[in-house]
């Protein structure tokens, strides 16, 4: 299927997801999300991939959502914009693949908002963070008064929010927003190398140990360590599990079917 706003690649179990809007910095609109979430769900039934990543064409991440969209909106249209971009990244955030945000340029509003739905973060040395909504009249809306407290602390994640301040990578990278910082020739070759490196496990494990984290995130660690002994044991219904034991035991390498 062919996209407007988003290139989809696929090779090798990896998706390449590229939000190709660069003359408006890969804003968000309506229809990009749109089109984000139905790419989602194709890669969710893609046996075939076992791993994502997202960036954007040019010089953005993404920049933001479409203000020149948002501008008029009334309260109810708004509320319907914020409603579908939490829809999306909030899919994205629980689909049974891990997600790798490549972040090459500018990640602000939105764009940090989608960053922070990818369970891992690698940013070019040239990137910039923020959440400037406060000095446009509104909150992030995409999840970003969530997501940023939870991955950097409360007192950051108000800190950024309330002043609209814009970091570099390092910056970001110092508080635990971005996992790595590289240098801008490098970024998709490190990213597609963690990619690989991810996609060679065995893939029902990698989902299974998604959804534990994800979970766990959300509950006291008591419940958190019940569903984990739920999860290690579904693990012992699986192929993967025999063949990357037997190969260990065998000094092999391993074969996983993903079944």
């Amino acid at each position: 299927m062919e996209f407007k706003n988003i290139i989809l690649n696929k090779k090798d179990k990896i998706a390449m997801v590229t939000i190709n809007r660069p003359k408006a910095l890969n804003a968000l609109n309506s229809e990009t999300l749109k089109e984000l979430d139905t790419i989602i769900d194709e890669l969710y039934a893609d046996e075939e991939i076992f791993a994502v990543i997202v960036t954007g064409e040019g010089k953005a991440f993404v920049a933001g959502a479409d203000i020149s969209e948002m501008k008029d909106l009334s309260t109810m249209e708004g509320r319907k914009f914020g409603l579908l971009g939490n829809k999306v990244f909030r899919k994205l955030e629980n689909m049974g693949k891990p997600v790798i945000a490549a972040v090459n340029g500018f990640a602000l509003g939105g764009g940090c908002e989608l960053s922070m739905a990818c369970d891992i973060r690698i940013a070019s040395s040239k990137a910039k963070f923020g959440q400037p909504e406060a000095g446009l009249g509104i909150t992030p809306g995409f999840g970003g008064t969530q997501r940023l407290a939870r991955i950097v602390g409360e007192g950051m994640a108000k800190e950024l929010i309330f002043t609209g301040k814009i970091i570099d990578a390092q910056e970001a990278l110092r508080i635990g927003l971005v996992n790595k910082v590289v240098e801008p020739e490098k970024l998709m070759d490190e990213v597609k190398a963690l990619a690989n490196t991810i996609a060679a496990q065995a893939p029902i494990a990698v989902k299974l140990c998604k959804t534990a984290i994800n979970r766990g995130m959300q509950c006291d660690i008591d419940t958190g360590i019940a569903y984990e002994a739920e999860v290690f044991g579904q693990c012992f219904s699986t192929n993967d599990q025999k063949e990357g034991m037997t190969a260990f035991i065998e000094k092999r390498d391993k074969c996983f079917k993903n079944s």
